[in-house]
């Protein structure tokens, strides 16, 4: 017996259909073929029921379909099934730059410390206690290098810990403060970092503002960069997109090719800290964002086929579920989101949030996103919580409203967090937010390439995935 799939379906521009379902296969049609699709007006033979065959859109029989769809099923959701693997100890909430977006800080005052030895071997120990076998320890600020001893003692206490498990180290730094003796610690510990990196000079001090007078960060984090790159760490970078950015596509991406960078992650505000407070300084428009990200892209196409190296991450964590069916464990791109079950933070005083986020909104003075704290509980205490359920239930989007008939919506995700920074409520009260514009945007350009590009650019964008799975190996 033939029956039809779940699916979704988006109307473009040009007048066809796409249609999508929950293993993240994508197909256009025609509005001829649509309706056909919808009447089940086709027979076993001909061109139109093999696409929706071979999709998963039409499913005959539905016995052996229930069998064989098991692990595909898995692959786009294999983050729910192995425990907690992303864990931020956020090492100290001091730092040496005052960033115009700062996310972890606003104008209100509040407590600075550093996190003590004993909390972060009890940090830790309750990490190890996630029954993944496979864990990212990240060690963030403010600024972490302030708090390097602890660093180091943490990593070496994680190494005699570990046992079975598989644990891989980053520091996120402005790498200002990067002395000889750290770059040797991370050489000899295979620690990964990643630093940020806004544009050239002129940008990038305009975004990362150093507080000590007459000190240019974007010198110190050139300077840290050789550091590293002399003992063989190649590290990643971020960016974050500001008002400052938009007009400045072009040179933004020659200056990621010139530092050796291979990728680039093209991330709008978040609307948090000081971003939020100083939103008509800083932030913009969706069509702003929209117009330099796709500005970027093209100028990506046109470097790549000079033979340059270098690819958008945002693209590839969607690529990868729209080409391969396949998820990455990016924590904003998951249903539910990563809050909890995907990610914890660690914060200085011991303190255990869901996510990174959720602690930056506890440093503006709420601490609802606390889960709990390394020295009364335990791994199962924290997934237990009713704040850990709350924000896996707000994050599900196949039961939100404008999300579960969405035809993103394999390939999207939601932040209950920033949503309760923006309305104080978890659950989103409508669709069509900020965030979801964006990345309906950043879609339905991807999308558009990959119908009405060129051959070569829908080749450069498989590219992209598979060079990513490669260096991520």
């Amino acid at each position: 017996m033939t029956v039809l799939n779940h699916f979704n379906f988006r109307a473009l521009d040009d007048g066809d259909f796409l249609i999508t379902n929950d293993y993240g296969r994508a197909l256009f049609v025609s509005p001829e073929e649509f309706q056909r699709f919808l009447r089940q007006d086709f027979d076993g033979a001909e061109a139109l029921y093999q696409r929706l065959h071979r999709a998963h859109f039409v499913l005959d029989p539905m016995e052996i379909y229930a069998d064989s769809m098991t692990d595909e099923l898995r692959e786009m959701k294999q983050y729910l099934c192995y425990g907690t693997a992303l864990h931020i100890f956020v090492v100290t909430n001091q730092c040496n730059l005052r960033c115009i977006y700062c996310q972890a800080q606003d104008h209100q005052h509040f407590e600075r410390g550093s996190m003590s030895p004993e909390t972060g071997r009890r940090a830790i120990d309750l990490a190890l206690q996630s029954p993944n076998p496979s864990l990212a320890f990240e060690f963030q600020g403010g600024e972490p290098l302030l708090a390097f001893p602890v660093i180091r003692e943490m990593v070496c206490y994680a190494e005699a810990q570990r046992g079975k498990k598989q644990v891989s180290f980053t520091v996120v730094s402005n790498l200002s403060l990067l002395t000889d003796e750290m770059a040797d610690f991370f050489q000899e510990h295979r620690v990964t970092v990643c630093t940020s990196l806004d544009g050239p000079a002129a940008i990038h001090e305009t975004n990362r503002r150093a507080q000590a007078v007459g000190m240019s960060s974007y010198e110190k984090m050139c300077a840290g960069l050789q550091k590293l790159h002399e003992r063989g760490i190649f590290p990643g970078a971020v960016e974050t997109t500001t008002r400052y950015t938009l007009a400045h596509a072009r040179e933004l991406l020659a200056e990621y090719v010139r530092q050796g960078m291979q990728t680039i992650f093209l991330r709008p505000l978040t609307p948090l800290g000081f971003a939020r407070s100083d939103w008509q300084a800083v932030g913009y428009t969706v069509d702003e964002f929209l117009t330099f990200y796709r500005q970027a892209l093209d100028e990506i196409f046109r470097l790549n086929r000079e033979g340059v190296r270098l690819r958008e991450q945002h693209a590839v964590f969607f690529l990868r579920k729209i080409l391969q069916g396949r998820a990455d464990n990016y924590m904003e791109l998951r249903s539910p989101c990563g809050a909890g079950f995907g990610q914890l933070a660690y914060y200085y005083n011991g303190d255990v949030y869901t996510c990174d986020e959720g602690r930056m909104v506890a440093e503006a003075g709420d601490p609802a996103f606390r889960l709990g704290n390394v020295y009364r509980d335990t791994y199962a205490s924290l997934m237990r919580s009713d704040t850990c359920r709350a924000t896996s239930v707000a994050s599900v989007l196949e039961s939100l409203p404008g999300c579960c008939d969405c035809a993103y919506q394999p390939y999207c995700g939601v932040c209950p967090v920033v949503q309760y920074a923006s309305s104080g409520n978890i659950f989103p009260r409508e669709a069509n937010t900020y965030r979801c514009q964006i990345y309906k945007g950043i879609l339905d350009t991807l999308f558009a390439i990959l119908k009405h590009g060129s051959e070569e650019e829908r080749e450069i964008l498989k590219a992209w995935v598979r060079d990513d799975h490669e260096d991520n190996q």
